[in-house]
C-alpha cells in the first residue's frame, strides 16, 4: 500500500509540474513582454504572442481530452510535455513578434494536452474523498505559476535575458517527463471512437476568423472593408458549420449532451466570462506600471505578487469548502468579491498609491482564485471515466475561449483608446515625431524614458493610463456575466458515497 500512494505521489508532483509549465508560461511572458515589445518592436501587435498561445492551446484541448478518452491519458500527456518543450526552444530564438507568435503557437498546441488530461488523471486516480483536497492543490499550483511567472520572468529579463523565460520550462518538462514515465500505469481499457476531426476543424477556424477581425478592424483595415467583412463571415460560416456537424458526428469533439448536465453547463459558462474577465488584469496591470509608473519588468513582476498569493490561498480554500458547501454557493461569494476587485482597478490613475494598488490586486485575485479549483471539480462531477476527459477538455477550452477573445477584444479597446488619448494630448503638436523623445514604445524601457522631456513623458503615461482603465471598465462586463451565470448552476457538493461510474 506505501509503495502505491508512493507511487501517486510521484505522478501527482509529474502532473503538477507539467500543470505549472502551461499555466507558468503566460504570466512569465506578460511580465518580460514590455521588455520584449522595446527589443522586438510591435507595441500594436504584442497582443498576439499572448493570444497566438492561446488560441492554439484552446484548438489542442478538445482533441486531445477526446483522444485521451479513447486511447488513454499518458502517450497525449507525454507528447504535450514534448511539444511544449519544442516550442519552448524556438520562442527563445525568435527575432521577431512575428516570429515569436508562431512559435508560442507551437507552445499551446502542447499546452493544449497538459491541464485538461492532468485534471482528468487525478480523477481517476483518487477517490471522491480525496478529490476535494487534490482539486485544491491542482487549483493552488494556477495561483503558483502566476507568482512564480511574474518573479521568475522578471528576474530572467532583467539580469540575463528574455530569452531564457523560455529556456526554463525545459528542466521542468524533463522531470515532469520522467515522473509520468516511469510511475503512472494507467488501465488499458478505453472507447474505442471516431475523432471528429472536421468539428475540430471548423471551430477552431471559427475562433481564428473572429480574433483576425476584431484585431485588424479599425486599425490595419476599415471595419466595412471586405477583408473584415470576409472574416466576420468566414467566422459566421464556420461556426454554424461546427454546430450543424457536432449535432450528427457520433463521437463530437463537444458533445452538447453534455450540457444537459445543468452543473457542468453552469460552470462551463461561468468559466468562459472568469477567463475574460481576469487575463485582462493579468496582461494589463504590468504594463501599467511599467508604462505609467517606470521601471524594470521586476517592478511589474512584483507588483503582480500579491494579485497571485490572493488566488493560491483561495484556490485552496475552494478546494476544501467543496465538501462543506454546494459549488454553486462558493462561486457566488468568488462572484462577489471578483466584481468588486475589477471595479476598484477602474479607479486607478497615475497618482494611485502602490500601496493602493495592490489591495485591489490582492481582492482580485482572491475573487477569482475560487474558480482555479471550484470549476474544474465541479464540471467532471457528473461524469463517468469514459467521458472525464472530454468533460475537462471542453471546460478547459471554453475557458481559453474566454481569455482568447477577452484579449483580443481587451488588446483592440486599449489599443484604440491609446491612440485616441495620444492625439488629444498631442492635438496642438501636429505629427507626433517617432524617435525615442516621443515614441510611445519608449516608455516601456526605463533608459530611453529618461531621454523623454517631462512634459512629453506625463502626457504620454497619462493616455496609456486612461487607456488601461477603460480597458478594466469593460472588464466589469465578463465579471458581471459569470456572475450571472453562476445561478444556472446546480446546488450539488462533493459527496463521498457518490458512484465514481456515474
Amino acid at each position: 500500500m506505501a509503495t502505491k500512494n508512493s507511487k501517486l505521489g510521484w505522478v501527482v508532483a509529474g502532473l503538477l509540474l507539467g500543470i505549472l509549465m502551461a499555466s507558468m508560461d503566460n504570466t512569465i511572458v506578460v511580465t518580460a513582454m514590455g521588455t520584449i515589445v522595446a527589443d522586438l518592436g510591435g507595441i500594436d501587435s504584442f497582443i498576439w504572442v499572448v493570444s497566438a498561445y492561446m488560441v492554439a492551446e484552446m484548438a489542442g484541448m478538445p482533441i486531445f481530452g477526446k483522444l485521451s478518452d479513447m486511447f488513454g491519458r499518458k502517450r497525449f500527456f507525454m507528447f504535450g510535455l514534448l511539444l511544449f518543450m519544442i516550442g519552448s526552444i524556438l520562442c527563445g530564438t525568435a527575432e521577431t513578434i512575428t516570429q515569436l507568435s508562431i512559435y508560442r503557437a507551437i507552445q499551446g498546441i502542447g499546452g493544449g494536452a497538459l491541464i485538461p488530461i492532468a485534471f482528468t488523471i487525478v480523477f481517476d486516480i483518487f477517490p471522491p474523498e480525496k478529490r476535494g483536497k487534490m482539486g485544491g492543490l491542482f487549483g493552488a499550483v494556477f495561483g503558483l505559476s502566476s507568482i512564480f511567472g511574474p518573479l521568475l520572468g522578471a528576474y530572467i529579463t532583467d539580469h540575463i535575458s528574455w530569452h531564457w523565460i523560455f529556456y526554463i520550462n525545459l528542466p521542468l518538462g524533463v522531470v515532469a517527463l520522467l515522473l509520468i514515465t516511469l510511475f503512472y500505469h494507467e488501465s488499458r481499457i478505453h472507447e474505442k471512437q471516431k475523432i471528429d476531426w472536421f468539428g475540430a476543424i471548423t471551430l477552431v477556424g471559427s475562433v481564428v476568423c473572429l480574433m483576425f477581425a476584431l484585431e485588424l478592424g479599425g486599425a490595419k483595415y476599415a471595419w466595412d472593408s471586405s477583408i473584415i467583412l470576409g472574416l466576420f463571415a468566414g467566422f459566421a460560416v464556420l461556426f454554424i458549420l461546427f454546430i450543424l456537424i457536432e449535432r450528427v458526428v457520433s463521437a463530437p469533439i463537444i458533445s452538447f449532451k453534455m450540457f444537459k448536465e445543468r452543473l457542468f453547463a453552469g460552470s462551463t459558462i461561468v468559466s468562459l466570462f472568469y477567463g475574460a474577465a481576469f487575463t485582462g488584469a493579468t496582461v494589463y496591470i504590468p504594463i501599467f506600471v511599467q508604462g505609467v509608473y517606470g521601471g524594470t519588468a521586476t517592478n511589474s513582476g512584483l507588483i503582480l505578487l500579491p494579485m497571485m498569493l490572493g488566488s493560491v490561498v483561495s484556490a485552496q480554500v475552494g478546494g476544501f469548502l467543496t465538501t462543506k458547501l454546494s459549488y454553486r454557493n462558493i462561486m457566488f461569494i468568488s462572484g462577489i468579491i471578483t466584481i468588486i476587485g475589477i471595479y476598484l482597478l477602474t479607479t486607478i490613475n497615475p497618482d494611485t498609491a502602490r500601496f493602493v494598488l495592490t489591495i485591489y490586486m490582492i481582492i482580485t485575485g482572491f475573487g477569482v482564485g475560487f474558480s482555479f479549483s471550484v470549476l474544474g471539480m465541479a464540471t467532471i462531477h457528473n461524469f463517468g471515466m469514459d467521458q472525464r476527459g472530454s468533460a475537462s477538455s471542453t471546460s478547459n477550452f471554453v475557458r481559453s475561449l474566454g481569455m482568447t477573445i477577452g484579449i483580443t477584444v481587451f488588446g483592440m479597446i486599449q489599443k484604440n483608446a491609446f491612440s485616441d488619448q495620444l492625439k488629444k494630448v498631442f492635438a496642438g503638436m501636429g505629427q507626433m515625431p517617432q524617435n525615442d523623445s516621443y515614441n510611445p514604445n519608449a516608455i516601456l524601457k526605463e533608459s530611453a524614458r529618461s531621454h523623454i522631456p517631462v512634459q512629453v513623458l506625463s502626457k504620454i503615461t497619462d493616455a496609456l493610463s486612461t487607456s488601461i482603465v477603460h480597458t478594466f471598465l469593460w472588464g466589469l462586463v465578463p465579471a458581471g456575466l459569470a456572475f450571472l451565470f453562476i445561478f444556472v448552476m446546480s446546488n450539488e457538493k462533493m459527496a463521498f458515497q457518490k458512484a465514481d461510474g456515474k
